[in-house]
């Protein structure tokens, strides 16, 4: 791929970290920022990003270095955690061209601090990646990325190019090339109307064939359009979610545990044990994720991308005021108090938290609005691993590991499965 310079814009001056720490202001939060905007060499059809090129018509879509450094010189001021993770995301970042990267990286080791220890994270589809690129990401210890939403049959149905054309053959070109250059990467497959039904297909496939060990599973459900709360065929059915969830988590538990990390089965256990939240979808409130874009604007997150929750520029506020601002902590404590009863007296609440406000398109029994699209698979899935989580948290809190449950399950005979659904006779068993 051929490197194209990036837009150098007016260099403008980072504002001043307040003196006093704003108290609102979350100690932690994180920021995906996309450099290309929504620009993308890919045409998925489930992709909700694309059509935000609206927003900015007729800009070219290229974080200036201007931007840049403003972006890293405030997340690294932000944050009182001694590690810091610098996100790369988009549209397709890797359409900046590696010098921009290279450029980014160098400017963000002359900010750290003593003691302080940076990440980089990148997510991409793949498709432009090169051996130089490759040799790049591994000497900066980068972690990459993949969206791939399961072998070729399944991957190309949405994930295709502006030809129409599907990009499996790319996609899966471009992580051999990562795995040979000893780069870190992960899975990130989107589960939709293609793929729900299949789940071991998909997840033995990512285990076995591309010898994946960290892997996330994302739900589609995509609104028809932005005013109704009618979704696309191409939406996961909250049945089939629930499904594909037990379905690969049994797998999962007999033979995998400690060797295979599913970010959704991880983010469960962090519920059960009581730790904070893995993920912001299972937090009780939100708005400590946001989204940054190519010219500075700062959204109260990467779903919430419009007018209504822009939260300003970090070239004019920085970015720690705008995250303690009444707007966006309004926005995050809006997931609690808009639940719906029946949301309030389920059972999984704990672990739920009713999911992410962007899916809550359904109504209650009573008619009630604000019912998350995935409630049953939820109900349903969290219902099914409660069990073993119960004896994954107690084993850890005995200082222990959760992959001792995998060796008692073993032993107990695999053919064996406990009425409750969890695999396992154990005191926590409902049957």
């Amino acid at each position: 791929m051929m490197d194209v310079p990036v837009a150098l814009g007016r260099r403008a001056t980072t504002p001043e970290l307040p003196v006093d720490r704003p108290p609102t202001a979350p100690i932690g939060f994180h920021v995906l920022a996309k450099p290309s905007g929504p620009i993308c060499n890919l045409d998925c059809s489930y992709c909700f990003f694309l059509e935000k090129e609206a927003l900015y018509p007729g800009d070219r879509f290229r974080m200036s270095d201007a931007v840049v450094e403003t972006y890293i010189r405030q997340v690294i001021e932000s944050q009182l955690t001694p590690e810091i993770t610098i996100a790369w995301q988009g549209g397709e970042p890797t359409l900046m061209g590696l010098d921009f990267f290279r450029r980014a990286v160098a400017f963000a080791e002359t900010c750290a601090r003593p003691g302080q220890q940076l990440h980089h994270t990148i997510q991409t589809n793949g498709t432009l990646l090169t051996d130089e690129w490759c040799a790049f990401l591994r000497a900066k210890q980068f972690l990459v990325g993949i969206s791939i939403d399961g072998p070729l049959e399944l991957h190309d149905v949405y994930r295709v190019d502006k030809q129409g054309r599907g990009t499996f053959t790319r996609v899966r070109a471009g992580l051999e090339k990562l795995t040979r250059a000893g780069v870190e990467w992960n899975v990130l497959c989107t589960v939709h109307a293609a793929n729900q039904d299949v789940p071991l297909d998909v997840y033995r496939f990512f285990r076995d064939e591309l010898g994946a060990r960290f892997v996330q599973f994302i739900p589609i459900v995509e609104r028809v359009d932005e005013t109704s709360d009618e979704l696309t065929d191409r939406s996961v059915d909250p049945a089939a979610w629930g499904s594909f969830l037990t379905s690969i988590f049994d797998e999962w538990l007999r033979r995998d545990v400690g060797e295979v990390f599913v970010q959704m089965f991880d983010a469960a256990l962090a519920s059960w044990y009581g730790a904070p939240p893995a993920l912001c979808i299972f937090s009780e409130t939100c708005g400590d994720a946001v989204a940054l874009e190519h010219n500075g604007d700062l959204y109260s997150c990467d779903h919430f991308v419009e007018p209504a929750h822009l939260l300003g520029n970090i070239t004019e506020t920085h970015m720690l005021e705008l995250m303690a601002s009444p707007h966006q902590r309004a926005f995050g404590n809006a997931k609690r108090d808009s639940l719906p009863q029946q949301c309030r007296e389920c059972s999984v609440l704990f672990a739920c938290r009713g999911e992410c406000p962007k899916n809550r398109v359904a109504r209650t029994a009573t008619g009630e609005v604000g019912l998350n699209h995935l409630c049953a698979g939820y109900l349903d899935f969290f219902t099914h691993i409660d069990g073993v989580m119960k004896l994954m948290a107690d084993a850890i809190r005995g200082g222990g590991h959760a992959g001792e449950v995998m060796t008692a399950f073993a032993s107990a005979g695999r053919n064996d499965p406990c009425p409750c659904g969890s695999g396992l006779k154990t005191k926590h068993c409902h049957g």
